[in-house]
């Protein structure tokens, strides 16, 4: 029987992972519905995927001839983001299924209810393992990709690199409150198609990945760190429990910057040269072999 599946975004975030479930999904002959708001979704519906947001408890009720996945891509964030999650642990109503991201999410949100639930983490689109027919010499020394207002809080590592006469290449849209603390030896793409991100990537020697050393975000996956590996870029990186983690995991080495500010100016010198780089093969995180363990199909794909 073919099954049709229902997507609710939940709100404006960017969640590639929804694409990878549609084309799994997609497929294995099934269909797929993305919408931005439950209000949409049929109350005829089979089954209905949050992205969890608060779910409200009246259409939680409308649709409860489904069968109700709550999704945890990632707990909430700052301000408020301990009291926002212990909200959601109190008042979501009960679905007949939950994912978490990671361990560390599920035990965030602290469900203790039976609920069955699996962990599934961060994959790469196939495309950013597609080797080019050519490649040119790169043109940067650094890029970023992904969240750029996360970026504020690292203006003093945007200086040190433009003071070490480095270049930095952004990829994505940048806000005019960033674009301001720019110095000015960065480029910014703008806004990029999903599928056109590999080729910029590949237009940088390193790959720079900056998160805020701050719950939720030192304990989730940094999706731009798959990315990067996934082109063969080597990896300069803040330092914080997840990239340990990761590097620990992979056997990978990444240059991990010094705390120290007054430091960031040597390190991205010679240093960022010499260092003994590993890159790590990252293809097992490729979307479908990450959502090939899910054991969720044998209950909704039948």
């Amino acid at each position: 029987m073919t099954m049709l599946i229902h997507f609710i975004r939940n709100g404006p975030s960017y969640l590639p992972e929804i694409d990878a479930y549609c084309a799994y999904i997609q497929a294995h002959g099934h269909q797929t519905m993305v919408h931005d708001s439950s209000h949409t979704v049929p109350t005829s519906a089979s089954v209905v995927w949050w992205f969890c947001g608060r779910v409200p408890m009246r259409e939680a009720r409308r649709l409860r001839g489904a069968f109700q996945i709550h999704e945890y891509a990632s707990a909430s964030i700052p301000p408020h983001a301990w009291a926002k999650d212990q909200v959601k642990h109190w008042t979501q109503p009960r679905p007949d299924y939950r994912i978490y991201q990671n361990g560390w999410v599920r035990e965030r949100m602290g469900f203790a209810d039976g609920v069955p639930h699996a962990l599934r983490d961060m994959g790469v689109a196939a495309h950013f393992f597609e080797a080019p027919q050519h490649t040119p010499a790169p043109e940067f020394d650094l890029v970023y990709l992904g969240e750029m207002s996360r970026l504020l809080a690292f203006i003093p590592v945007l200086q040190a690199i433009d003071a070490a006469g480095r270049t930095l290449l952004l990829v994505g849209n940048v806000h005019a409150e960033l674009q301001m603390h720019l110095p000015p030896n960065v480029t910014c793409t703008g806004r990029v198609d999903h599928a056109q991100v590999p080729p910029h990537l590949r237009r940088a020697r390193f790959g720079l990945n900056l998160v805020p050393n701050a719950l939720p975000f030192q304990q989730q996956t940094s999706t731009k760190v798959l990315e990067y590996c996934a082109v063969g870029l080597s990896v300069v990186s803040n330092a914080y429990p997840w990239v340990r983690y990761f590097m620990a995991q992979h056997k990978a080495n990444f240059y991990l910057l010094n705390d120290d500010a007054s430091s960031l100016v040597t390190s991205f010198g010679e240093a960022l040269d010499a260092y003994p780089y590993e890159v790590p093969d990252v293809r097992a995180l490729a979307w479908p072999q990450v959502l090939d363990s899910l054991p969720l199909w044998r209950t909704i794909l039948r």
